[in-house]
């Protein structure tokens, strides 16, 4: 059985714990490497690994220190070469190309957004469970199989976002950025219709804007879509 807590999810820093209880790994780790330390309870010299999307600082803020206390730090090569790691506690993957930590196989596979290398996840445990990360991306090109747990960023809705467009308190040059490079409410569900969500036992919603979304809303109405259990990272109850 995966679980999965939430350190931190959205603009100010994105950090997600998964385990199968003998494996914990982070995917991304956004935030202070103090910080995770304390999260953890000061056991991250336990991780099997922290798997990085890409090179912006929401995602990969802990990355060198986390190298220098000898956690070894998944990567593609344009976001290592970006936040200038190497070492042998900097594994390069590539995309499509599947690799093992301990009794997790991982697929990195292409994500839309404006940084070099982005990438999502794919992780199949040997017990048969299968999770997968999607953050940054406008959109999500591939289909998957056999899902238990959804990971999925929902970063606006368009109706919300337009009005703040109107209201000012978005400029339009963010709003377009948005739209180029992250994945709204609608786009998660068009994602969701078009996967198998036979097996699935969680849907988390990641990395909601502080303006231009509703958590309660977007639970609800993901909720309703697809009768799973749905949490939204970072509310109480949800981490």
């Amino acid at each position: 059985m995966i679980e999965v807590q939430c350190l931190a999810s959205g603009s100010s820093g994105n950090c997600y714990r998964i385990t199968d209880g003998e494996s914990p790994l982070l995917l991304d780790c956004g935030i202070p490497w103090r910080q995770i330390q304390q999260d953890l309870n000061f056991q991250a010299s336990a991780l099997s690994g922290i798997l990085v999307s890409h090179e912006h600082m929401d995602h990969c803020r802990a990355v060198k220190n986390a190298v220098r206390s000898g956690v070894t730090c998944y990567a593609s090569k344009e976001t290592a070469e970006a936040l200038g790691v190497s070492g042998h506690r900097v594994k390069i993957v590539r995309q499509l190309e599947q690799f093992r930590i301990d009794l997790w196989t991982v697929l990195p596979f292409d994500t839309v957004h404006d940084a070099a290398g982005s990438i999502g996840f794919l992780l199949a445990h040997k017990r048969g469970d299968k999770l997968l990360y999607l953050t940054d991306t406008a959109y999500c090109k591939y289909r998957f199989k056999g899902l238990t747990h959804i990971l999925v960023e929902a970063n606006y809705s368009l109706d919300i976002l337009r009005q703040n467009v109107i209201d000012g308190s978005v400029p339009t040059e963010l709003k377009n950025r948005l739209l180029k490079t992250h994945m709204g409410l609608e786009t998660v569900k068009g994602f969701l219709r078009a996967n198998d969500l036979g097996r699935v036992r969680e849907i988390w919603l990641l990395h909601l804007s502080s303006e231009n979304s509703n958590s309660a809303r977007f639970k609800r109405e993901i909720q309703a879509l697809t009768g799973k259990m749905v949490y939204v990272a970072g509310e109480a109850g949800g981490a």
